[in-house]
């Protein structure tokens, strides 16, 4: 297992997981959950985040408090399912940019089809995140991943709901510079390249669609 790799094993996290698991929960419970575990999983992404020191007066007294330093950071949601995760984080990081890209799986080869790309500009100074509930063959975060480092992105950390041990070792070969920060690594992919045990096809139940 690549060494880059933050599983965070929080109780509310893995009990929100396990809910979120569940056939039965109805796509607005799967979306709340969603959105609490991200808020929570971007604290740890964001702990060793820069910071300076700004003179302030409190009611009582003047001090030099921190705050954080720099361009603020941003967002890249992959389209659909990424934006499940981004609404959290968004929460978390209100000041934070955000990009999209639309990347989908093609159901034969597995390989990422991109077909939309819209971020900020002056990547090379902020912190990406790039969100995606899924990591299975990792072809779509491969691909997003690359895409933003084109437009100039150097500090980049992957933020994922479950990663599968296929995913992890194809991201880590391609991009072994990002972190990837999962709630729970899984045990495999079946053979149309779904997360087992996993929680389904996330775009699907986040918004209520089917197959």
């Amino acid at each position: 297992m690549p060494k880059n790799v933050i599983e965070i094993k929080h109780p509310l996290i893995q009990h929100k997981l396990t809910i979120m698991r569940d056939r039965s929960t109805a796509s607005g419970k799967f979306r709340t959950l969603l959105k609490e575990i991200s808020l929570l999983m971007g604290y740890e992404a964001t702990r060793d985040l820069p910071m300076t020191l700004k003179n302030i007066e409190t009611p009582l007294a003047e001090m030099n408090a921190p705050t954080l330093a720099g361009k603020k950071l941003c967002i890249f949601s992959i389209l659909r399912a990424g934006d499940g995760l981004l609404n959290g984080l968004l929460e978390l990081v209100p000041s934070a940019r955000v990009g999209h890209i639309g990347i989908y799986r093609d159901p034969q080869s597995l390989e990422a089809v991109e077909y939309f790309f819209k971020g900020p500009q002056q990547l090379s100074d902020r912190l990406s995140l790039v969100v995606d509930p899924m990591l299975a063959t990792g072809h779509s975060a491969i691909a997003a991943i690359s895409h933003i480092k084109s437009k100039g992105a150097r500090d980049i950390r992957f933020i994922c709901l479950l990663a599968a041990p296929e995913g992890l070792q194809a991201l880590h070969e391609v991009h072994p510079d990002v972190t990837v920060y999962t709630a729970a690594i899984e045990s495999g992919l079946n053979e149309k390249g779904y997360i087992l045990p996993g929680i389904g096809d996330a775009g699907d139940r986040i918004f209520g669609t089917s197959r």
